[in-house]
């Protein structure tokens, strides 16, 4: 009896330890506000689309799929039910996921997809973040129908530095195929040329009036006259980017990725995928209905895309039925300084805490490639430029996934599957823009591997971001997972440090850079987040291609600077 007492005792005083040390490293915890449960389940959806039947994959058999509402620092937490024959992942786009790296989302690099028939759970907690971001599939091509927006409101009784809108309403940009995109993406990889182009963009899932049996099937606000409404706006679009405006009215920007943002009015903006922006607008013009567009930006040279505008409604109440629906006038398709003003006109809401001092300088070239061809079916296999295999790379190295989890295998030291030498910087340094080799395929082919490149916790990293001419020149729309930075330059032809002009003060901090189509851009973070982050073009067949590269970021010291162990249910591959 003794003997069990004693036992007893000690189980008691290691459970009042073991308590006290979790105490002491929850109270360093941001503290969490409120806990939200969401149950995504990954379900088929038979939709009538652009005069055809088919089904599509989407979360709770919504499209676009349901909104996850929270507050700032409310912790989130999502039960995902696979029962689809697809693997698949979500990633949640623009969460910074502190120390949370294991629910990320992207397939193979920081999970093993969630096989049909199986269940994994993501867990994370919105600390200090607010604003328009959203979800995706990160699988295949599966995000073209897999995507719904989170919005994240500021905590309670704090208002939001702009007058309170009369109304909110989020428009999210889409491109909608009649294919089976896991299949496309597929053939796409197995033919080795380009993608073929979206059947319709959408707005909300709606292709509008333009596009054949659509004329019912488009999106509608009604407005009260003199009312200010916000729009939420997302960039969820697959290879494209777009330009969106509203007939005779102004919108104001107020937030970016997240982010508030100094007032900025424009008649329209330029969103590419991964980018989210709030906007203000006035029911300011007489009675009637204004037309909502989207249509396309492509700033490369020779490349295939979909020119018919996506519409939707900006309707008046007291506007009759038979309105004329008043045209919203677009961009010609390559107006980059239509892109460039937008892009000026961002700047945060106060000054930054941007890095003055630097320790990790990196430099990466982004662009395209074309591989010779290696097939002894080339007709079939090597669809590409001058009979190659298309490719693109980050300092000339196409990132290969692997069929693991690298998060895993580096969580775990175990080594083969992956390399850690990524280069800083370019093997060589020349006329990036204009004197690229041009002689496809025979010197404009790339290395394949699964590099990763490692950063000491704590590091303050700069990166420039230089667009290439090989093949083309075009606006790359960059993503990093786990951060946002500071983007505190950008500009056209090749970066010069000597002349580079830097915004220290008050840079966007954003999640995903457009850097400009044959130019540059410059961003800064503190790399005080560990895991495994992936870089890459948000345009999906570059990164199909390889434009990307995954970032080591080390441990640093103690519980809150060392990722914790995986969630018991990480799916295996």
């Amino acid at each position: 009896m003794a003997n069990s007492s004693k036992h007893g005792l000690i189980s008691l005083l290691f459970l009042c330890i073991f308590a006290h040390n979790m105490l002491h490293v929850m109270s360093q915890w941001p503290k969490g506000g409120s806990t939200r449960y969401y149950d995504f389940k990954v379900q088929m959806l038979k939709v009538n689309k652009l005069c055809q039947t088919r089904e599509i994959v989407t979360i709770n058999q919504m499209y676009p799929g349901p909104v996850v509402y929270a507050q700032e620092d409310d912790r989130i937490i999502v039960k995902l039910t696979n029962e689809t024959p697809y693997n698949t992942t979500i990633h949640w786009h623009g969460v910074r996921q502190i120390l949370t790296c294991w629910s990320d989302g992207p397939s193979y690099i920081t999970q093993c997809p969630v096989q049909s028939g199986q269940t994994f759970t993501y867990e994370f907690t919105l600390v200090k973040q607010k604003g328009t971001l959203f979800w995706h599939a990160h699988f295949s091509w599966l995000r073209a129908t897999v995507y719904g927006a989170i919005i994240i409101y500021p905590k309670k009784g704090v208002p939001y530095p702009f007058k309170s809108p009369y109304e909110e309403h989020t428009i999210i940009l889409g491109e909608y195929w009649n294919w089976d995109l896991v299949q496309l993406e597929k053939n796409v990889t197995a033919g080795g040329g380009g993608a073929p182009v979206a059947d319709a963009y959408t707005i909300n899932g709606h292709p509008g009036p333009n596009y054949n049996c659509s004329t019912n099937d488009v999106f509608k606000i009604d407005v009260v006259p003199g009312k200010t409404y916000m729009l939420r706006i997302i960039g969820a679009l697959l290879n494209m980017e777009s330009f969106f405006t509203i007939a005779n009215h102004k919108l104001t920007i107020v937030e970016a990725d997240g982010e508030y943002t100094k007032p900025f009015p424009t008649d329209r903006v330029m969103l590419g995928p991964g980018h989210t922006l709030n906007v203000l607008v006035t029911a300011n013009q007489k009675i009637g209905r204004y037309s909502m567009a989207m249509g396309p930006y492509m700033s490369a040279q020779n490349v295939a895309f979909q020119n018919i505008t996506s519409i939707a409604y900006f309707q008046y109440i007291g506007a009759t039925p038979n309105s004329v629906t008043l045209p919203a006038p677009l961009p010609k398709f390559n107006d980059n300084l239509a892109v460039k003003t937008v892009m000026d006109g961002l700047k945060s809401l106060e000054v930054s805490n941007v890095p003055k001092e630097i320790d990790t300088n990196l430099f990466f070239t982004i662009g395209l490639n074309v591989n010779k061809c290696g097939s002894k079916t080339p007709k079939k296999n090597c669809q590409g430029l001058n009979g190659g295999v298309m490719g693109a790379s980050m300092n000339n190295n196409s990132f290969i996934r692997p069929n693991f989890s690298i998060l895993g295998a580096y969580y775990e030291h175990i080594n083969g599957g992956f390399t850690e030498d990524f280069p800083g910087s370019p093997l060589k340094f020349y006329d990036f823009v204009n004197g690229a080799p041009n002689s496809a395929p025979n010197d404009t082919g790339s290395v394949n591997g699964t590099r990763t490149k490692v950063i000491e916790y704590g590091s303050r990293v700069q990166i420039i971001l230089q667009d290439t001419g090989t093949v083309t020149t075009e606006n790359h729309p960059i993503h990093l997972h786990g951060y946002s930075f500071y983007v505190i330059g950008y500009g056209s032809g090749n970066y010069n440090p000597q002349t580079a002009n830097f915004n220290l003060m008050d840079p966007p901090y954003m999640n995903t850079i457009g850097v400009p189509v044959g130019g540059w851009a410059a961003i800064r973070f503190v790399a005080d987040n560990p895991g495994v982050w992936f870089m890459h073009c948000h345009l999906e067949i570059h990164l199909t291609w390889g434009l990307a590269v995954a970032l080591v970021v080390k441990n640093g010291v103690g519980p809150m600077e060392t990722l914790p162990h995986p969630p018991a249910d990480m799916p295996r591959c």
